[in-house]
This record gives structure tokens, sequence and C-alpha cells, in this order.
């Protein structure tokens, strides 16, 4: 083996040799250095990185937005609904609220009307996501360019938008829009966006939703929409105004072609078979109207029905505010239109603005059935816009002598004596002097002066009723107790706080100050045989399709049948030669009193047929102060009395409101000593067991009688020629 060092497989390197280039610099030889504008692009790693870098910021992007934009609460408009008033058959009676909306159920809307929304709107929508992300897209980049707005959204974003954010159009909105309806679709069901989207979509002619669309368009409920209805009203969704064709000619051709586009798709769809898309004619919808709103009567009646529904526990006022509601009321259309027409007619066409007490006039009505206690009719005053107290249902105003009849059933019902012991009946003869001292009352004396300081003397309960006679009332009052005579007005419907209600002998001349609604109650119990029903003026109340419990009304027999129908019987004689003659116009067998409150402040007349009891009241009140005013020279006359106004508008109304229904008779029982006696018959005979009774009625075999032979009987004689089945003292 050698000594000598082993030599490396390389000799170092000589610095003045050329040799081998080192690997380092071999690779910076291979690499170009960018130069001039090849600087100022991104390289390839620059661009892998940043798509990287926005993916995953993207991908943080949603998942933040997802979880931190949360479902918002409903917005206020959204929410707004009105409150819907019915007539008792369905037709629109009112609305109050601030938008025109009325939430319906999806089960509510027939099936081609949601297959109609779907095919204009959103075809895909049960099986699709709630976004659509391309659509997004473009409509963010045209917000954002300034090329205007453009459609697409989906029904769930539509949804969103009208519902829980707003209709202002921004960037920020739409991202909103986007995590809310994602989180939205997996929270709810399809089902419920769906009905959502119905109830909150605009539709033109002030209508947010189809409940109010199908109204304004077509004047009919949601449910009874047809094919090409509500194919129609989903063309509406895309631009309300420019396709609604009523008054528009110049849409007409655009509408058609767009309701073509949604029935087309229908069909495509398989929702609507060729041959009924055939036979589906373009429907071409009613005339724009204005809201059915609070003026004239509609503003009372939704004041009462309000009132009914609170004061009953049924709603409170606040959640009333809230709307909603779908309230159908007792009220009969045509019966509410005749009462309406008949103030008209008989009072508010008859005055004379030139007539300073004219300016003072108001008139208050209400009519009921007396065999339900449904109210039927209510007339409120002038314009509900222009004059806001109810004058139905206001207690300020003395009900006078439309009092008496209640004094005059206590009688009956209690049987009640006079102070010689004499039991009290209609033939019962009392002293009508003129301002008597009553006696028996052991309170302050009192001696009530008869109207116009008239002299009766010695007259019958009957007559003093048909006269009004205010000395022989106040003694009857007396004679039955003034405490019964309160308490069976509070039973037939008086309420029991009412004002100036009070037991003394002057609760016979009516100075309690019940409202005409409280009146009416009273008096539809005298004609329903003296069996009370308390009065309700609703008949149904649901919201969002369900139905509200309403207070149980429990028919009572307050007083005895007897005793109802000998008033009855004793009120027919008012009508036919008493105060109140001008009711007779009704034409039909009918009872009723007058009254007159104090200096003629109010005129009252109260009365009834065996189908319908309504009051009616013309009362004097400055519209300027408010202060309660005589009616002295109102409507020309120089006094103004229930036998007046009152009475015609009665007998106009009722006339009006049973045409075309038949003539009943009343079928009255009557008290002992009833019939009446030592008066001449129409036979000329005074013997009440002759071929005559009463007003023609035959007491041969009975007191029970069906008989009628006043004015307007069917065959009977017409009111000017009826001879007087009763002569004046």
């Amino acid at each position: 083996m050698s000594d000598e060092p082993s030599q490396p497989a390389w000799k170092p390197r000589d610095p003045t040799v050329a040799g081998p280039p080192r690997k380092a610099a071999r690779a910076s030889s291979s690499r170009r250095k960018r130069t001039g504008w090849r600087r100022l692009l991104p390289t390839w790693r620059m661009v892998l990185g940043g798509f990287l870098l926005t993916a995953l910021l993207l991908i943080a992007g949603f998942f933040a937005g997802y979880h931190l934009v949360d479902i918002p609460p409903a917005n206020a408009a959204a929410t707004a609904q009105s409150n819907v008033y019915l007539y008792r058959d369905g037709t629109p009676l009112a609305q109050k609220g601030d938008v025109n909306r009325e939430n319906v159920r999806l089960s509510q809307v027939p099936d081609t009307v949601r297959h109609a929304v779907l095919a204009a709107e959103d075809r895909d929508f049960y099986s699709q996501p709630g976004v659509d992300p391309e659509a997004m897209l473009r409509a963010a980049w045209n917000t954002l360019t300034g090329k205007g707005t453009q459609g697409g959204s989906t029904i769930t974003q539509q949804y969103v938008k009208n519902y829980y954010l707003g209709q202002e159009r921004t960037l920020v909105r739409k991202v909103k829009e986007f995590f809310i309806s994602i989180r939205l679709d997996r929270e709810k069901t399809k089902d419920a966006i769906f009905e959502g989207y119905l109830n909150t979509s605009f539709y033109g002619r002030n209508a947010y939703g189809i409940q109010a669309a199908a109204r304004a368009y077509y004047g009919k409920d949601a449910h009874d929409l047809t094919t090409g209805q509500g194919a129609y009203l989903a063309t509406l969704l895309n631009a309300p105004s420019a396709y609604d064709v009523a008054g528009r000619p110049e849409n007409r051709a655009k509408a058609i072609g767009r309701w073509t586009y949604v029935l087309d798709a229908m069909v495509k769809e398989k929702w609507l078979s060729p041959a009924a898309r055939a036979a589906t004619a373009f429907p071409d919808p009613e005339e724009a109207t204005a809201t059915t709103g609070l003026s004239g009567q509609r503003g009372y009646i939704v004041q009462a029905v309000e009132d009914y529904l609170t004061r009953h526990d049924v709603i409170d006022r606040k959640t009333l505010a809230q709307g909603g509601f779908r309230i159908t009321t007792t009220l009969e259309q045509n019966k509410q239109e005749s009462l309406a027409k008949a103030v008209d007619d008989q009072v508010m066409s008859q005055l004379d603005d030139g007539n300073q007490t004219d300016r003072y006039v108001r008139v208050g009505g209400v009519s009921i059935d007396p065999a339900t206690g449904k109210v039927v009719a209510m007339y409120g005053g002038v314009d509900y816009t222009r004059q806001f107290v109810n004058n139905a249902t206001r207690r300020d105003y003395q009900v006078g002598s439309t009092f008496k009849p209640f004094v005059f059933a206590a009688a009956v019902h209690n049987g009640s004596k006079t102070q010689d012991g004499k039991r009290i009946t209609p033939n019962t003869v009392y002293d009508g002097t003129n301002k008597r001292q009553v006696q028996g009352w052991t309170g302050a004396p009192y001696a009530p002066g008869n109207e116009d300081d008239m002299d009766y003397g010695p007259i019958s309960v009957r007559d003093a009723t048909d006269k009004s006679v205010n000395a022989v009332y106040a003694q009857l009052a007396v004679d039955v107790g003034p405490a019964k005579v309160e308490q069976t007005a509070i039973d037939l419907g008086l309420p029991a706080d009412t004002p100036d209600l009070n037991p003394s002998p002057s609760i016979a001349l009516g100075p309690a100050t019940a409202s005409v609604l409280d009146m009416a109650q009273a008096y539809a119990t005298l004609a329903n045989h003296g069996k009370h029903t308390p009065y309700t003026l609703v008949e149904k109340v649901q919201r969002d399709g369900a139905e509200l419990a309403l207070p149980a009304r429990q028919t009572k027999q307050v007083i005895s049948r007897e005793a109802a129908d000998t008033t009855t019987a004793m009120l027919r004689g008012v009508i036919e030669d008493g105060t109140g003659t001008a009711a007779q116009t009704a034409a039909r067998p009918a009872a009723g009193k007058t009254g007159t409150a104090e200096d003629d402040k109010a005129a009252w007349f109260a009365g009834y047929t065996p189908d319908l009891a309504t009051v009616v009241t013309v009362m004097g009140q400055d519209p300027d102060t408010g202060a309660q005013k005589s009616l002295y020279g109102a409507l020309g006359q120089p006094r103004t009395n229930g036998g007046g106004a009152p009475a015609q508008i009665w007998g106009d109304y009722t006339r009006t409101a049973l045409e075309g229904s038949a003539v009943r008779n009343f079928d009255l029982v009557l008290a002992d000593g009833a019939e009446e006696r030592d008066k001449p018959w129409p036979d000329g005979s005074s013997d009440p067991s002759g071929p005559w009774g009463q007003d023609g009625y035959d007491f041969r075999e009975s007191t029970r009688y069906d008989g009628y032979d006043g004015p307007g009987r069917p065959g009977g004689p017409a009111p000017a020629d009826r001879p007087s089945a009763r002569t004046s003292p």
C-alpha cells in the first residue's frame, strides 16, 4: 500500500481557468428576469393563491353570515291588517285599518289559484332551495353597474323581502335577503312560506294579500276565485299598475299576454288540462272602487260592534287594534239601507239650511228581531266622518213616555192594585186631571202636568196610554211600586246603571236616559211575549280561519206572557187612534208608543210588529257646543213630538224592511179583564159577548186571539178608510 495520500476525483478549480458552472449559477441562468409590463402581471402562483384565499373568504363569509344574520321580527307593515266587517249574509259592510289586508290560510286558496301563482313566479318552489344564487348575482351586478333592477328571486326571497325586510333596492338588503331565505327555508315548511307570500304580496288597488285582491278585483272571497281569475291575480304580481285593465284599455293587450303565459305554464306543468285551458276566458275585473271605510253609517256600526266585543270580553281593544279579524255582524243589508233611506226621506232631506233649529236635528234608530235579539239595522247619525257620536247608543237623552208601557207591564205582571184595592187592567179608570198630586206616595209631593196642560178627568188606562196622560201614569207607578217598575224595566232590557232610572213616581214619565238600543231591546222583549234574549250585533268572529267564542245568550221569561201581551194589545191603540197614527204607514199589525223629552229636546217612537221591534228618536244638539237643544220649530213644525218625524220614520222603515214577507198577526194571550168594555164596537153594540171583540177580535171563545182588523190587514180597508174600533172620550 502506498503511503501517498489518495487523490480526489476532481481537482481544485484554478480561478484563472474556466470550468463547469456551479449548480446555483446554472439555475439562475435558466430563469429569465421579468422586465417591462410583464412585471405587472400576477404569476400563476399568485392567481392560485388569490383564488384559494377568495374561496376561503367566501366560505368563511357564508358561514359567518349564516350564523350572524338571524331571522328578524316581521316588519310592522307586513303584519298590519284591517278588520273586515260583513253583513249577516257575508256582503262587505266596512273595513277598518291602515292596510287593506286580510290574511287567509293556504287551505282557503283554491289549488288552481295556487298553481297560477307558482306558474307566474316560481314553478320549482316546492322542489328547489329557497334561494337562486345566479339570479341574485345578476340582480346585484345590475344594481352595482347602474343597469336597473331585475327580478328572478324565488318566492321565498320575495316573502322575506315583503315580511322581514323592506322594499329598498340595495346590495345590503339583497345580502340579508339571501341569508334569511336560506335559514327560513330550513326552519319553515314550504306551505307556511307560500301562505305568507300570498298574504303579503301587493296586487295593486291598495290590496295586500290574495283575499284583499279577490275583493278588490272581483268582489268575492279568495276561496271563490275561478282559475281564470286566479291567473289574472297572479299576473298582477309582476307589475300591478301595468296589468290592471279596468279603465286602462292601453294595458289590455299586455295583460292578456301575461295572463296567457301563466295559463300556458300551468298546462306545461300539468296543473291544468288543455281542455280546461281552452275553456278559460279572460275574466275582466270589476271597476276599481274606494275601499269601504267608515263614512256614512259604517263608522257607527263598527263603533257599536267593537264596543260589544270588548265589553263582552270577546277581544280586548289592543288585540282588536292589531287587525286581522273578520267580523260577521247580525245586520241585514236591505233593512240597514231601508232605515237610512227612511231617515233621509222623512227628516234629513226636509231640513232647511236657513232654519237655525234644523241645525240641531240628530236622528238615531235601532231595529231588532224579537225572536232572536239580533240587531238587524242601526242608524247612528248623518255621517260618522262628520258626527262621531253614535245617536243609537248614547245615553244622555230622556226617553219620555216610551217608558210608560213598562209601568203597565209591571202592573199586570205583579198583579198590582189601585189605591182602593182594584186590580189594574187596561179598563181601570184613573183621574187624568192636570197636575193632580199622586196619592199613597210617602216622599216629596209630586203633581206632574200633562202635555199642553190638558185635563182629562176620569179616563181608562187604555185611553191614558193612547193620549200619554202623565197624571195617570204617575199614580199608576205609585200603585205598582216604583221599585217594581224599575226592576221590570231592567228585566225587559234596560241596563241597571241607566242614568236617572230611579224608583220614584216620576219614573213613569221617562226621565231615564236609556239609549235607542236599550229601548229597542226592551220593546223586543214585549214583542216576544215577555221573553228576553240579550241583544247581539255579532254573528261570528274569525281570525286566520279560527272562530272565536261569543258570549252565551240565554232566553228567559222575564215577565208573564199575559203581562207582555196585554201591554201589546193596549199599545195597538196608540197607532190606531192615539198619538202614533203616523206609524200606520207600516201597513202591518203593529203596537207602539210615542214619547217626548222635557222641553222637546228629544222625540221618540218605539214600536213593533210580530217580526220587528224598532225604536227611533229625533234629538236636538248644538253642533258647536254639544249642548242639548229644544226642537221647537224644527222641520217647519211648531213642536217636535214622537207622533211626528219619529213615527213617520218608523212606519216608512217598517213597511220597506218587511216588504215581500208574509203579514203576520199578533198571537196574544191576554190577562183577565183586558177586554175593552163600555165602548161602542164596529157593529154598534157595547156588548163584548157579541160578534166583535176588542178592535175586531172575537172574545167569545177565548182571550187568545190571532185576528187583525187594523190598517194594512190582508183584504182590509186602507188606513184612511178604516172604521175606528174605538172612539175617543
